[in-house]
């Protein structure tokens, strides 16, 4: 059971976080060493979460939780059920591995300790996502995760291509994290509920919503760019210019992943659809070719395992999409056969690279008796990818075959397609175990050796993990799958895994095709890799370079309309502001057709007339005016007129306030103006000046339009009501106005005097600028001179 309650899963999930305060210090103290002490905080997490394991097998789940904004509905809540335990098991515990093995491949680096503090950042990021039950908190975790991964991938950060393959991931991420926001809000809109797991329990409300396709390709847009589906799988392969413990995380159990959990996730409520099982097929099948093909073409171990990382999540996609019970079972089996040698196949390529000095096959050969324990693990991994008995790969490939065979449409293409980026697979398998370890010896850029026990201990563990998994296949199947699959289809499953097939049928046939076909290619490996090479040579254009294209055309697009909205004249400034003004308020209103319906003169007494006559006059003055000075004093009148309007209808605070504004406005830019030598006239042409009268007189008619439609609606005396109930028991004061002003808004107060003072500070300074003076010629002051005015002044006069 849980080592505690609520608190301790969230301090589970909280852990590497604490971790990656206090991994700098423990790496100045104990330099690579760190590394032990500090690989204890994820097998403690591995630890809490295998203690739910034997309730969440037999159908329990658990919802742990903390308040985090409770204002807003958000709390730091955790859904555990089979697929979530899983996740966090598999972050967890190849987690505990990768530190170690980050211990020995970045020995004596100069920031190491940053490395870890990125790393366990990084952990904390992903067991956040895959536990999270509020969506809000999921989505902050989500976002995380592509952050720190830019952190990692751009470690060494002096390289372009680090640099340039970083900000590929977090831009192709971040924009699909913002889709999957919009879907998070809608889905939380539709079903008024903002945990996943009420969500999930809502059955179809969101199938049968008319939103449910912008629900789901918001979703989509999300977990496509995050776990690399075609056309977004680019930045995958390019993320390789990371350390390969971040290659080996991120491809193994981590981020890669993120899109494949939330699409299981989603699978009860989005699922079992014409476009899910459409959409998720076609993409998935893609991407499975795609990748398989183009890791055929490359000769560095890295890059050939991660376009098969490519290849491996179109292949869960694919499965997924299906909505087959079957096929999810095998989806669910390669989740976990593909996190244990993927993470082990990545290790080796690292302790390949770090002890021989090269990553290229084609510069490899005859490592294995210089590197037998590295060796070993290889060809124990690779044999759970190529999918060959008795390891939990064959298992995984014997099910997703059954599924997929048995598919009430689409059965013959969605086989031939997992058959062919199988057998792909297998020949990558057999490349990256082989050929650097069989065949004459090579000399190589380092004397290899076999690196020291925390470069060979996770590739050890987790390919031995692979054997006895399928070993142990049926409790394998009872505690880890069976419980997984329930969670994707919706309903509790028992799965009964055998290692050796129950009968002889078409997945034991397809297997066999796909080994042989395997074996056939791995045969022709080199013809086939010109063969990719010269195609692709021939297409040129790519995703990737598309890409480039895009951000360059942004940048362009961004440049033209910098210069056009910031042209550094304080004229088009203010032309700008009014006009986007006068679009929000006329805009929406035509839109939602909410024009005032009920226009009316109002009935003025004498005097109240006489006083707009005179703030009408006071316009028709500034419109007129010769100077400058003189349209700032006409301008005065209309504010003195609608002092005494304030003050007529019952406002004398108000109408004071206005009349000390005026006047002080009136007085500080008259003495500004006398300061400064401007142009007398207005040197605006005549079409500059009816155009600027045009945004005026829409501004002017947005503002009016805006407050005779609110006077039509039903006042709401709601809010009056708090101030008269409250003002004087909360805020001890009985002037309703001061006490809004000082108390109950006293911040926003305080920035409009912090604003305020600026601009008086700013005024002073104007207003003391002393004029320069000439060299005296005669020996006597000949008094100030013409100030200097600037170059563009001089044109515009």
């Amino acid at each position: 059971m849980p080592l505690s309650g609520s608190e301790a899963t969230v301090y589970a999930v909280l852990a590497p976080f604490a971790a990656a305060v206090i991994a700098p210090s423990l790496v100045r103290i104990f330099k690579h060493n760190a590394a032990w002490p500090l690989a204890l905080v994820p097998a403690f997490v591995f630890m809490h979460f295998a203690g739910f394991v034997g309730a969440i097998a037999h159908g329990q789940t658990f919802t742990p939780s903390m308040d985090w904004a409770p204002t807003y509905g958000v709390t730091l809540s955790f859904y555990l059920d089979g697929l979530s335990t899983l996740f966090a098991l598999l972050i967890s515990g190849i987690g505990t591995f990768i530190i170690l093995y980050s211990g020995g491949y970045l020995k004596g680096h100069p920031h190491h300790g940053r490395f870890f503090s990125f790393m366990f950042m990084f952990m904390g990021s992903m067991l956040g996502l895959v536990t999270a039950d509020n969506l809000i908190t999921l989505f902050v975790f989500w976002e995380l995760t592509s952050i720190t991964s830019f952190l990692l991938i751009g470690f060494d950060h002096l390289r372009m291509a680090s640099r340039r393959a970083a900000l590929q991931a977090l831009v192709v991420t971040g924009g699909g994290g913002l889709a999957l926001l919009a879907g998070f809000l809608l889905i939380m809109s539709l079903t008024g509920e903002a945990n996943m797991s009420a969500v999930l329990a809502g059955d179809d409300i969101l199938r049968q919503s008319p939103a449910y396709a912008a629900v789901l390709i918001l979703v989509l847009g999300g977990a496509f760019t995050k776990s690399a589906q075609f056309p977004f799988h680019f930045w995958l392969a390019n993320a390789m210019e990371a350390p390969t413990p971040v290659s080996a995380y991120l491809h193994s159990a981590t981020m890669v992943k993120a899109g494949v959990y939330l699409l299981m996730r989603m699978q009860p409520v989005l699922g079992d659809t014409v476009l899910w099982t459409t959409i998720l097929p076609l993409f998935g099948g893609a991407t499975l070719i795609i990748g398989t093909l183009l890791a055929v073409r490359q000769t560095d171990l890295k890059l050939m395992l991660a376009y098969t990382t490519v290849a491996s999540l179109g292949l869960l996609v694919m499965l997924t999409g299906t909505s087959l019970d079957k096929a999810i079972e095998g989806a669910a089996l390669y989740l976990l056969a593909h996190s244990l040698f993927k993470g082990a196949l990545f290790m080796v390529a690292g302790t390949v690279d770090h002890e021989a000095g090269t990553r290229d096959i084609t510069k490899l050969g005859g490592l294995r008796g210089a590197m037998p324990i590295t060796f070993a693990a290889a060809c124990l991994a690779a044999l759970s990818m190529a999918g060959l008995p008795p390891f939990i790969g064959f298992i995984a490939k014997e099910y997703l075959y059954e599924g997929i065979w048995n598919a009430p449409s689409g059965a013959l293409v969605l086989t031939v397609t997992a058959v062919i980026g199988n057998a792909l697979m297998l020949v990558i398998a057999a490349a990256v175990a082989l050929r650097p370890f069989l065949g004459e010896k090579v000399d190589t850029p380092k004397h290899a050796h076999e690196g020291p026990i925390l470069l060979y201990a996770g590739p050890v563990v987790l390919s031995v993990t692979g054997l006895v998994a399928a070993l142990v296949a049926h409790t394998t199947g009872e505690y880890f799958v069976g419980p997984t699959v329930s969670s994707i289809i919706g309903n509790f499953e028992e799965i009964d895994l055998h290692l050796v097939p129950t009968h002889i049928g078409a997945p034991l046939y397809l297997s066999i095709a796909t080994i042989a076909l395997g074996i056939l290619l791995y045969l022709r490996l080199d013809a086939l890799r010109a063969m990719m090479t010269g195609a692709l040579t021939a297409i040129g254009w790519g995703p990737d370079k598309g890409f480039d294209q895009a951000i360059s055309a942004i940048v362009r697009f961004s440049t033209v309309v910098t210069r056009f909205v910031q042209a550094g004249k304080l004229q088009v400034y203010m032309v700008m502001t009014f006009i986007i003004t006068a679009l929000a308020l006329l805009v929406p209103t035509y839109l939602a057709g909410a024009w005032p319906q009920n226009f009316a003169v109002p009935e003025f007494r004498f005097y109240e007339w006489g006083i707009l006559i005179v703030a009408v006059a006071g316009l028709i003055a500034v419109l007129i005016a010769k100077t400058r000075l003189t349209a700032i004093v006409s301008l005065g009148i209309q504010g003195f007129a609608v002092a005494v309007i304030f003050m007529l209808f019952g406002a004398p605070d108000l109408s004071f306030t206005q009349f000390m504004v005026e006047t002080l406005s009136v007085v500080i830019l008259a003495l500004v103006m006398t300061r400064l030598n401007l142009a007398p006239r207005d040197h605006r042409k005549p079409g500059h000046q009816l155009f600027d009268g045009a945004v005026a007189i829409a501004v002017g008619f947005g503002f009016a339009t805006v407050l005779m439609r609110i006077t039509e609606l039903p006042f709401d005396p709601r809010l009056s009501v708090f101030f008269a109930d409250y003002a004087n028991a909360i805020a001890h004061g009985r002037n309703i106005v001061n006490v809004i002003l000082v108390d109950f808004r006293g911040i926003d107060t305080l920035g409009e005097i912090s604003v305020v003072m600026v601009t008086g500070l700013a005024v002073l300074a104007l207003i003391r600028v002393r004029p320069k003076r000439r060299p005296p010629e005669t020996g006597k002051d000949t008094g100030p001179a013409k100030t200097e005015q600037p170059k563009e002044l001089e044109a515009a006069k």
